[in-house]
């Protein structure tokens, strides 16, 4: 049987500056503003994203609620 070769794990400087950009958006900011967006629009845009499917759980109804997670499920577990 033929060896396999090990991987070589991630660099751990790396991966904290990963999840750094990823939780703070710095990473998308930086990028946003090197394609020459505008920095709060991109930030404004983001924000109301984390909002959005918080806001949307709150006003829908519990039969409405119902019908979305059985409808996920299917899709889910159909395959």
């Amino acid at each position: 049987m033929p060896k396999r070769s090990s991987k070589k794990g991630l660099d751990i400087n790396l991966l904290a500056s990963y999840i750094v950009n990823e939780t703070t958006g710095e990473d998308a900011l930086n990028k946003a503003v090197k394609e020459g967006k505008n920095p709060a629009a991109v930030l404004l845009g983001r924000l109301g994203g984390l909002k959005g499917g918080k806001a949307r759980a709150a006003k829908l109804s519990v039969e409405e609620r119902k019908e979305i997670a059985k409808k996920a499920a299917k899709e889910r577990w159909g395959k």
